[in-house]
């Protein structure tokens, strides 16, 4: 049922276009694993081997501090339409800073938000898919605007103050490189 790719086919390039959902994976070479829902329009397809995704504030910064220490994410998508499938992408990840010289040019490809903490390119070393036959039927109700409202109620500068308070260090005590290079 599983197969392997070595990169993305137009037909995952396609159901991925039409996912307002994923999950995302990361973890040390030791401690928590950890694993994130994402939605709010906050994935790009750049190429068949490079994707990149927005991460937004929020309450942790796990997969900073996880990428920072090794490179490892899976992402993983769900279909909870009539047609079931899993696609999953595991691959190498670097992470991109408002800071970083290459923001702009990636901040462009998504919605502007208060909140966009950082942009995480992950190069591809597998692409999977399997049958989804578990997963349930859902139906998308519409995007959560608590977080934009926080973040724009906030500004950047109570968003960075968020980030110094909550966000430089992982739940194991990793570095998040949130304010410079680690």
């Amino acid at each position: 049922m599983a197969e392997r790719f070595t990169q993305l086919e137009d037909r995952h390039i396609e159901f991925i276009r039409q996912q307002h959902l994923f999950f995302v994976g990361t973890a040390g070479a030791e401690g928590l694993v950890n694993v994130s829902p994402k939605g709010m329009d906050s994935l790009r397809v750049l190429d068949a081997r490079t994707v990149a995704w927005l991460n937004l504030t929020g309450s942790g910064n796990e997969s900073a501090a996880h990428v920072l220490e090794n490179g490892r994410m899976t992402l993983m998508f769900c279909s909870f339409d009539k047609q079931p499938l899993i696609l999953r992408l595991y691959g190498s990840a670097t992470v991109v800073h408002p800071r970083d010289a290459r923001w702009e040019e990636l901040a462009t490809l998504f919605p502007r938000y208060t909140g966009a903490r950082q942009v995480f390119l992950l190069q591809l070393d597998m692409v999977q898919t399997s049958c989804g036959y578990a997963v349930p039927y859902y139906e998308l109700q519409g995007e959560r605007p608590t977080l934009t409202r926080w973040a724009d109620k906030h500004g950047p500068e109570g968003v960075r103050q968020y980030w110094a308070d909550n966000n430089t260090h992982s739940l194991d005590g990793r570095d998040t490189g949130i304010f410079e290079d680690a």
